[in-house]
């Protein structure tokens, strides 16, 4: 292995850097970024920069950075919160936290940061409601993408629980101009021109094949359910994976048409999905019981489930696993891989613990614990 893995972990209280060089053994930093809530991180390998994203009602929300592996963090304010205002009425409280008046450009506008992504000399940032922001310097400016805030008929998306979440950024690692996004609950958008103009992808490859379902969330009028929870490209193609508020699904077009792949699997309902960088036929899913019977493993009995055919098959990997009395949920972004020859996965949980297997998931092992609720992991090596 060349240097280090760095899991960088996202919670309710802070980022958190586990770190070893032999996937087995990790030293534990944080918590980082002053205790915001932390809701996705990324890491640039070449440079060891980092950045994580996140806030709420109480902070506003930003992007922190770190350009020195994690030992000291800046923030670029994106917006105000209700710490901002009771600091701007009481010198007292604003002395007592340190508190600054610097620019928050999108106050009014953002509520909170929930994914990141680097790629080709680029940071893109997700942000709630709905929102996609750019920057070109590294996370200290940023600018708003015009096209996603008017795209036609905006109007019309609907919110999932968590809000209007812009959760998700695929970009391909060979063309700039193509990028993917999954928003919680206006489904799969695509542009090819580098976000210049974008397009709903959500149509099913079959709609007569799907039958009819009464939930709320599951494919209707020819397209896919449109409550992404998480996305992933495989390596080498413009083939995509979707986690579902109802299914996994498969795309081979670059989300033109879904295929649904959720036969086999314990439920329809899950947050993470993971594919192997060296293999685009290996994909991981995490199912739990349902959205309304508890959101934890079916039978209170952890399993993480493999395909090494795109979907066709499943198995489920439990060896390390708790099996009994397991209610814990991993959320959308808290599955990640490493990009080793042999593959490292890794989930965080709402529990506080982070899961690691480094022979793509035949066994786990706990590698820490008592962590604040985990809403997401990614690896980067430097």
């Amino acid at each position: 292995m060349t240097g280090a893995v760095h899991l960088l972990v996202g919670t309710t209280k802070g980022a958190f850097i586990l770190t070893s060089t032999d996937r087995t053994e990790w030293d534990v930093s944080g918590p980082h970024c002053d205790g915001w809530t932390i809701n996705h991180m990324a890491g640039d390998p070449d440079s060891g920069t980092l950045w994580a994203g996140g806030g709420n009602d109480w902070s506003g929300a930003g992007v922190w950075r770190s350009e020195d592996g994690g030992a000291t963090w800046r923030l670029s304010k994106l917006s105000r919160g209700q710490m901002d205002d009771w600091a701007a009425n009481d010198p007292d409280f604003a002395a007592m936290i340190g508190w600054e008046d610097v620019p928050a450009p999108f106050t009014d506008e953002l509520h909170s940061v929930w994914s990141l992504h680097h790629a080709h000399g680029s940071l893109w940032a997700g942000a709630k409601p709905g929102t996609l922001l750019h920057s070109t310097d590294g996370g200290k400016n940023w600018a708003k993408n015009d096209a996603l805030a008017q795209f036609d008929g905006r109007e019309t998306w609907n919110p999932g629980a968590a809000g209007l979440t812009l959760h998700t950024i695929v970009t391909s690692p060979d063309d700039p101009s193509k990028i993917w996004l999954g928003i919680s609950a206006a489904g799969v958008f695509a542009s090819e021109d580098g976000g210049q103009s974008w397009e709903r992808r959500n149509r099913l490859s079959n709609a007569e094949s799907c039958g009819h379902h009464h939930h709320p969330a599951a494919p209707r009028d020819g397209e896919t359910g449109h409550c992404v929870h998480n996305m992933v490209r495989a390596p080498g193609s413009d083939l995509l994976y979707q986690q579902n508020h109802y299914g996994v699904w498969r795309s081979n077009d670059g989300g033109r048409h879904w295929d649904d792949i959720t036969a086999g699997l314990p439920s329809t309902f899950g947050f993470p999905i993971a594919v192997d960088p060296n293999d685009p036929q290996v994909i991981w899913t995490l199912p739990l019981n349902g959205d309304s019977e508890g959101r934890y493993p079916p039978d209170a009995k952890a399993a993480v489930w493999v395909s090494r055919d795109g979907g066709d098959t499943w198995q489920a990997q439990r060896e390390g696993l708790p099996q009994a009395n397991c209610f814990f949920t991993v959320l959308r972004q808290a599955m990640t891989t490493d990009t080793q020859d042999r593959v490292g996965v890794y989930f965080g949980t709402n529990t506080g613990s982070v899961f690691a297997s480094v022979d793509g998931g035949d066994h786990w092992a706990e590698v820490v614990r008592h962590l604040p609720t985990v809403l997401s992991v990614e690896a980067v090596h430097f």
